[in-house]
């Protein structure tokens, strides 16, 4: 069994873990503590497909939750080419390419500090 995450940099490392296990690209952490009041973290990372972002969606879901994190809302679908899913104080950012490069996060959000990058 899995030990439960304690804290939010803890969940947000707990996501990328999971991402990097399916796959997902140039997976990254970023620490918005200063910049934003209703999050700690931001996790980024892309998807091939829809199809391979249904299998992160799913691995995320299952992993988080073993690991005591709850989901709080969800938005957006595989097929859409962005999902939100947020745990608080770690929201997680699934994208399709294409709509990573439109939506831009990382450079919206470029005075964040990143934690960790798995490309």
């Amino acid at each position: 069994m899995t030990q439960p995450v304690v804290d939010s940099g803890e969940i947000g490392r707990a996501a990328v873990e999971l991402a990097s296990e399916r796959q997902g690209m140039d997976t990254v952490m970023l620490d918005i503590r200063r910049l934003a009041s209703f999050a700690d973290y931001f996790v980024i990372t892309s998807a091939m497909n829809a199809r391979h972002m249904q299998a992160l969606l799913e691995e995320l879901d299952k992993g988080m939750e073993q690991r005591g994190a709850r989901l709080h809302h969800r938005e957006g679908s595989a097929d859409s080419g962005w999902v939100l899913l947020d745990f608080g104080d770690v929201i997680v950012h699934l994208f399709l390419p294409g709509e990573r490069e439109r939506y831009g996060l990382e450079q919206l959000w470029a005075g964040a500090v990143p934690v960790v990058r798995v490309q």
